[in-house]
């Protein structure tokens, strides 16, 4: 993992041993922000609040520690190498994405890789012209294809942001195992036509990929169908209307049926149903139990980067994300965070857009306030900037009034 420690970037921290006669070290802050979806990443978030909150107090110590919840952003919360290279997006346009490798395995001697189903799959890339019926999730299978072609036996698969309800088909395909409907065609990409799915033909299967473990981020527990699955609660946002989302659902239920799995599973319906395609595929390599774990995304990033040892050596520890509100409780960044910070009884603030829900008792609430319509990375570091002073600023009256 990347050593968030050394705060120098900022300035020379200040310590008891070398602090000015008659002064205090200045207080240690954890900035661990999500993304702000679409201008600016959770890196970018992080370091552009601290340059705010060191214009106004510049003796802070400074941890970045920037998170994600297995959606956009995830793969990039690990150490190793970047591999970008050409794929396609969900409506099989040609892109570029790239993914994390580590031949290491963080020190266990097993070479993992780190991807998000966004990088390819996700929805920016189609917002334009959405394609919840028949957009697919090939695009990420080229990535995962690669990163086994380099030696990883383990894949850290990040679920959240995809433009897809395919149930893990395309990434199926992209390893050699392609649907057939019951006149032994290629099923049509994407989930509309998951209902046809009679055969998963085998013959091509990249072994090598389908053999791999699988520990799988999700940052929501949707079951695969019903009125709280992927279809329903997640297809309207895709784009899918009343009609496709009910031959959504019935796909997934079929896929269920076929692969063996309860469709009320909970979480196997992120990413538009990816669990569902994952599990079949490890079982079947296995001819038993699957080799597929599924993870809460924002608590398993938190814990690979240590954010709770940094929290509990911290005075402040600051999280934040475009809009907060009711669903950020609900095992995303803002809520973890928070959860990690009153665990280790440390003071903290959240930084967002909007902030559409009472915040616990005690923690500094920060709004960027209108964005104009315009999503401008550009204006929007001027935003974070401002908020980190604006933060620096309430904290320390804080302080000062406790003191």
């Amino acid at each position: 993992m990347p050593d968030r420690t050394d705060p120098n970037r900022w300035r020379a921290p200040v310590t008891e041993a070398n602090a000015p006669a008659g002064t205090d070290p200045g207080p240690t802050v954890v900035l661990a922000p999500d993304s702000f979806k679409g201008t600016a990443t959770g890196a970018q978030a992080a370091e552009w609040i601290a340059a705010g909150f060191t214009g106004v107090c510049p003796d802070a110590e400074i941890v970045l520690v920037p998170m994600a919840d297995g959606g956009e952003g995830t793969a990039s919360c690990f150490s190793g190498e970047v591999c970008t290279l050409p794929t396609v997006t969900a409506a099989g346009r040609l892109t570029e994405a790239s993914y994390v490798f580590d031949a290491t395995g963080g020190g266990t001697g097993v070479p993992q890789a780190y991807i998000d189903v966004a990088a390819a799959s996700g929805l920016p890339a189609v917002a334009d012209t959405p394609v919840p019926g028949t957009g697919d999730t090939f695009g990420t299978g080229v990535l995962i294809a690669d990163a086994v072609s380099r030696g990883a036996v383990h894949i850290v698969l990040g679920l959240g942001g995809s433009a897809t309800v395919d149930g893990g088909t395309g990434i199926l395909i992209a390893l050699g195992a392609q649907p057939l409907d019951a006149s032994g065609r290629a099923l049509p990409q994407g989930g509309e036509h998951l209902a046809e799915l009679a055969d998963i033909d085998t013959a091509q299967l990249n072994v090598r990929a389908a053999a791999v473990e699988w520990t799988l981020l999700a940052d929501v527990t949707a079951p695969v169908t019903g009125p709280e699955g992927a279809a329903a609660v997640f297809g309207p946002q895709k784009g899918a209307d009343a009609e496709l989302i009910g031959r959504l659902d019935a796909g997934l239920h079929h896929f269920c049926d076929f692969a063996g799995i309860d469709p009320g599973t909970p979480g196997y319906g992120a990413a538009g149903g990816v669990p569902v395609g994952l599990h079949w595929l490890s079982s079947a390599v296995t001819g038993g139990e699957p080799r597929v774990r599924l993870r809460p995304g924002a608590r398993t990033v938190a814990d690979a980067v240590g954010l709770p040892g940094f929290a509990a050596d911290a005075d402040l520890v600051v999280t934040g994300e475009g809009r907060v509100d009711g669903q950020s409780f609900t095992g995303k960044v803002v809520g973890t965070v928070l959860d990690i910070a009153g665990r280790t009884g440390t003071p903290a603030a959240v930084v967002a857009g909007a902030i559409r829900t009472d915040l616990p008792e005690g923690v500094i609430g920060i709004e960027l306030g209108p964005r104009d319509g315009v999503e401008d990375p550009h204006r929007t570091e001027t935003r974070l900037r401002e908020a980190g002073r604006q933060l620096a600023e309430r904290y320390l009256a804080t302080r000062t009034d406790q003191g």
